[in-house]
């Protein structure tokens, strides 16, 4: 009924939308209605090319783009100069590759940085980096993380990629051009291991990479006599070995490579000789066992290998590094995420001589046994020095803790079960008290990421309660920002005798705070008592009897959040509150106790079977 370009032109003129992500949200559906995620590939990356800074020629062999396809790349770049060409080729990637997340591995960006610091530091500051390569490149992840590393050396470093799939090769091409005018860019589409010897990938003083894995079809008949295989010829299930060897062959003298592998490849008996050979000649120099969730596929802790070009004096032993703890809380529901600040700092510590947790520097005729075992957690397994005076304060705790479960135990177990409850309670719940004003019901915020710290805790600051938070590792604010953020009502604060409930699938608590405020997160409610109505303790005794959460659930099953205001109460006057909130503190008082003496019992027998393997324990 009306002109689109008549009315988006007013409403951009009276500041109504804006300019950028109004046009992308209507220009999107039409590119993707395409299809094809290669058409949409040759699109985007077309549109790229004329964006960029000289402008970029297609690649040869690249498509003839139909006259639909040439309207809408014009569409991408009349929009595209509405912002940076940089930012809206990077919406527009972002974009194209969630349609298509299945279909590739991205390195993540952090991943991507991690790799080009530990290359940075295997290398040494003092000599140039001339040119970086990506033999198996997809996106360009680790050559535009290299880009940001070095863009800014004189003369900049040549960035050059590879990859077998055309639409994606030439989306990375147009993505570096975009970003990092200044630099040299070679991007082609080829088969690394089975096209001859590529221009301007032939060789190179850093290889960074994510090579494809498990990967049969190789190439392993056609190679049988490359000149390559310096360590001998991969076996067909061992890919990753071939591109380990393919990444060496074109390493220039004082050259490193960091490369993305499956655990597997550490240890496969199948590749055994090939890591011998490695570590013998002193190609390997160190092993990273990463967390899970660093990279696709995020259930598998991947590794890191570092790789140093042979030369003259072949290093003498090869640094393994666990660092698959390196974990931090996740405030976003999916439990812990890596921490990759922690991560880079003890790895590159370890690789500058540090001791420091989880490392361990084994010499090259170690390992080159049968098996050449090269799993960084089978290297750094620690045994603890266990001597006399450890094991007697170990047996004094378990004592003291011993007694304070008698202790508690005594103070409940004089509380016997009647036959019945009287007639005269029954049942509430807890939105029928919060409308009788007998308490109120305020539900935690989300607090933003970068407000939230971990590690020590400052002093002075307040922890913020999350279902997700590891044990012993509570995240904390800072206590001026906390109570700004409960000032502004973006923030609830804690305080002596407020019942707090956990509402996560799967994580359901109840408890009454009895120390200083603390901040509620996510999935958390306060639930703040009127005392002459309603006892606290007798509350949280309610709420936590058996089946409540389930019968409180969003959804029969139980993975269901619970819905606080369907938990159940028992009605009961105050009198009778109070005896029941001083047993339930008892009761607190037994389970707290119990899990004292479960931890130290956890620690004497570890000591007792360390020891006794040892046959260090003696009787008298």
């Amino acid at each position: 009924m009306f002109s689109l370009v008549d009315a988006e032109s007013w409403l951009l003129r009276h500041g109504k939308i804006d300019e950028s992500s109004s046009g992308w949200d209507r220009l999107w559906p039409r590119i993707e209605d395409l299809g094809d995620r290669d058409g949409m590939a040759h699109l985007l990356a077309s549109a790229g090319e004329r964006l960029a800074i000289p402008p970029m020629n297609p690649p040869h062999g690249a498509p003839e783009p139909g006259t639909a396809d040439r309207r809408l790349a014009d569409e991408v770049v009349r929009l595209a100069g509405r912002q940076s060409p940089e930012e809206a080729f990077a919406v527009l990637l972002d974009r194209w590759h969630a349609v298509h997340v299945r279909q590739l591995i991205v390195s993540p960006r952090q991943l991507a940085d991690t790799m080009v610091t530990l290359a940075a530091e295997l290398r040494g500051g003092s000599a140039p980096v001339r040119r970086v390569l990506d033999p198996a490149c997809g996106m360009g992840s680790l050559l535009a993380a290299s880009g940001r590393r070095w863009s800014g050396q004189v003369p900049p470093p040549v960035l050059a990629g590879v990859d077998n799939d055309a639409a994606v090769a030439r989306l990375t091409r147009a993505r570096l051009g975009l970003e990092f005018p200044d630099c040299e860019r070679h991007v082609r589409s080829a088969d690394t291991l089975r096209d001859a010897a590529l221009e301007h990938a032939s060789s190179a003083d850093v290889i960074l990479s994510y090579p494809p894995s498990n990967e049969r079809s190789w190439g392993h008949e056609e190679l049988v006599t490359d000149p390559r295989w310096m360590y001998g010829l991969p076996p067909r299930t061992e890919p990753e070995l071939a591109w380990v060897q393919h990444c060496l062959s074109v390493l220039e003298p004082g050259g490193v490579a960091v490369l993305v592998l499956p655990p597997g490849v550490a240890s496969r008996r199948a590749g055994r000789r090939i890591r011998a050979g490695l570590v013998r000649t002193g190609a390997v120099r160190a092993v990273v066992a990463l967390p899970p969730g660093s990279a696709p596929p995020h259930g598998v802790g991947l590794h890191l290998w570092l790789l140093a070009k042979p030369g003259e004096h072949p290093a003498d032993e090869v640094t393994f590094i666990d660092v698959a703890d390196c974990r931090t809380t996740a405030l976003t529901g999916r439990g812990t995420a890596v921490d990759w600040d922690g991560l880079r700092e003890r790895t590159v510590a370890a690789l500058r001589g540090s001791d420091v947790p989880g490392v361990t520097r084994v010499p090259t005729m170690e390992l080159l046994s049968d098996e050449t075992e090269l799993t960084p957690s089978r290297r750094t397994v620690t045994e603890r020095s266990v001597g006399p005076v450890e094991l007697r304060r170990a047996w004094a705790g378990w004592d003291k803790a011993l007694m304070d479960v008698d202790d508690a135990a005594k103070g409940v177990h004089e509380h016997e079960a009647s036959a019945a409850a009287p007639d005269v309670f029954g049942y509430t719940v807890v939105g029928d008290l919060e409308r009788s004003g007998a308490l109120d019901v305020t539900a935690g915020k989300a607090v933003a990421d970068d407000l939230i710290q971990q590690g020590a805790r400052a002093e002075g600051a307040l922890c913020v309660v999350t279902p997700w938070a590891v044990q012993g590792e509570e995240p904390w604010v800072d206590a001026a920002q906390a109570a700004g953020l409960e000032a502004e009502g973006q923030g609830v604060l804690t305080s002596f005798g407020d019942v707090v409930v956990v509402t996560a699938a799967g994580g359901f608590d109840v408890w009454v705070e009895t120390a200083g405020p603390r901040l509620l997160g996510a999935h958390t409610v306060r639930l703040r008592t009127d005392p002459a109505l309603l006892d606290p303790f007798f509350l949280a005794a309610c709420l936590r009897a058996p089946g409540n959460d389930q019968r409180a659930g969003t959804r029969a099953s139980s993975t269901s959040r619970v819905d606080v205001r369907r938990l159940r109460v028992l009605r009961a006057p105050m009198v009778q509150q109070r005896r029941i909130g001083e047993v339930y503190r008892q009761l607190v008082r037994f389970r707290e106790a119990v899990a004292d003496l479960d931890r130290h019992g956890e620690l004497l027998s570890a000591m007792l079977s360390g020891l006794l393997a040892q046959g260090r324990l003696t009787g008298e």
